[in-house]
C-alpha cells in the first residue's frame, strides 16, 4: 500500500444509476419522520439526530506548520476561528436515554474563507458531522434507505417496548465484544453501551474532498477531564435525560479540549470512497492532528434557551467549502435530505434556519 496521499479527482466518485430514485425514497421516509414528529411533539425536531444532549461554544485553533499534505482547504493557514458543538443522540424522535444508540458530534466552524459547496453559497461556516464509530452503518445509499425506511416505521411508537429492546440488544452486543466481535445494526437500534458521550472519539465516518487530496476526519479527546471519560457508562436508569445531566455537569466543570485529526487517503482500492462501512487502516493511513477546539467552562444546557438556540441550528456536511466536499453515495444522498429536515423544521416551527457569523449571534 502506497503512504503518499490519493490526490482528489471527480473521478473518484462513481454514482449508481439508480440513485435518484433511492434518493427519492430517502427523502419520503425523512417526510414520513419529519410529519410524525412534528404531530407528536406540536413542534419539528431533526429526522436524524434529533436529541441534543448539549450545545457548547468554543474555540478552533488550526495548527501553524502543518506540511503541505494537510495545509489544506480551510487548514491551509494558521489562525482562530469561533466554533460550536452540538451532542447528539442519532435518532429522529425524543427518546427516553435509556434506549441506547450512537452518540454524535456536529462540529460548526465559523468564519471560513472558500468557495462555496451548492446550497451553502453566502455562509461563512463549515459543518463536520460525526459519530462515535468509525464506519457508516450501511455501505451506500440503497442500504442507507432501507435502514431509514425501518426507523420511519418505528419513529416514536411502542417507547416501552424500546426500552426493553434496547437492554436486550446491550446485553447481546456485550457478548459479541467480549469475544471480538460487534454488530453496528444492534449499536443502531439500542444496543449500544451507555458510554459518556464527552470521553468518545468521534469519525467522519465517510470521505471528503482535502482540498488536493480526499480525507475522514475525526474529533479525539484530549484534555485529562475528558480522556478519563473515556470508556466511562452512565447510569440510565429511571433518567430518561441522564446524557444531558452529565455532559452540563462536566463542562460546567471542566469544558474540554479536543483535536480535529486527518486521515489521507492512501489507497484506494483499500480505502473506498463508495463503501461507507469500510474502515481506512490507521496503521497504512494514521490520523494526524490539524485544529485544537478548546471549550471554556459553561453551561451546556439550560431550558427554555439552549431549546432555542438548538432549533435555530442546522448543520450539514454539505455547509461548506468546496476543498472540503462530501465525497460518495452516501453523502451525496445526504444533501437534499438534510436540507428537506431544515427546510421542515424552519417552516414548521416559524424559526427559519440561518448559519451564524458569528458566536453572538447566537440565542
Amino acid at each position: 500500500m502506497s503512504t503518499q496521499p490519493v490526490r482528489f479527482a471527480p473521478s473518484v466518485e462513481t454514482i449508481a444509476e439508480d440513485e435518484a430514485e433511492t434518493l427519492a425514497s430517502l427523502k419520503d421516509s425523512f417526510r414520513e419522520i419529519l410529519e410524525t414528529t412534528s404531530q407528536d411533539y406540536a413542534h419539528a425536531v431533526r429526522a436524524v439526530h434529533a436529541k441534543a444532549h448539549g450545545i457548547a461554544r468554543g474555540t478552533l485553533t488550526i495548527a501553524d506548520g502543518l506540511p503541505e499534505t494537510l495545509a489544506q482547504g480551510i487548514f491551509a493557514q494558521p489562525g482562530r476561528h469561533e466554533a460550536v458543538l452540538r451532542i447528539s443522540t442519532n435518532a429522529g424522535d425524543i427518546l427516553d436515554d435509556s434506549v441506547s444508540l450512537p452518540r454524535g458530534v456536529a462540529l460548526k466552524i465559523l468564519d471560513v474563507q472558500g468557495d462555496r459547496l451548492p446550497g451553502s453559497e453566502g455562509e461563512t461556516t463549515q459543518d463536520f458531522i460525526m459519530v462515535n464509530a468509525p464506519v457508516f452503518a450501511a455501505p451506500d445509499p440503497k442500504a442507507f434507505s432501507k435502514n431509514l425506511k425501518l426507523l420511519a416505521k418505528t419513529t416514536d411508537r411502542f417507547d416501552g417496548v424500546k426500552k426493553a429492546m434496547s437492554a436486550t440488544f446491550r446485553v447481546v452486543e456485550s457478548a459479541l465484544e467480549a469475544v471480538g466481535a460487534e454488530s453496528a445494526t444492534l449499536k443502531t437500534l439500542g444496543g449500544a453501551k451507555p458510554v459518556h458521550p464527552l470521553g468518545e472519539t468521534y469519525f467522519s465516518q465517510t470521505p471528503l474532498r482535502y482540498g488536493d487530496y480526499i480525507a475522514k476526519v475525526a474529533l479525539f479527546p484530549v484534555s485529562p477531564a475528558l480522556t478519563r471519560l473515556t470508556g466511562d457508562t452512565v447510569d440510565i436508569t429511571a433518567r430518561p435525560d441522564a446524557l444531558r445531566e452529565v455532559v452540563r455537569e462536566e463542562l460546567i466543570e471542566h469544558g474540554g479540549v479536543w483535536e480535529l485529526r486527518v486521515q489521507l487517503n492512501t489507497d484506494l482500492d483499500a480505502m473506498p470512497i463508495e463503501d461507507a462501512t469500510v474502515e481506512w487502516d490507521q496503521q497504512a493511513s494514521p490520523f494526524v492532528t490539524v485544529a485544537t477546539l478548546e471549550v471554556a467552562p459553561q453551561i451546556s444546557w439550560e431550558h427554555g434557551v439552549t431549546d432555542h438556540t438548538d432549533d435555530a441550528l442546522s448543520y450539514s456536511v454539505w455547509h461548506g467549502v468546496v476543498d472540503h466536499q462530501p465525497l460518495g453515495g452516501v453523502n451525496r444522498v445526504r444533501k437534499e435530505t438534510y436540507e428537506l429536515s431544515a427546510g421542515f423544521r424552519g417552516t414548521f416551527n416559524g424559526c427559519p434556519m440561518h448559519q451564524p457569523k458569528t458566536l453572538a449571534e447566537l440565542a
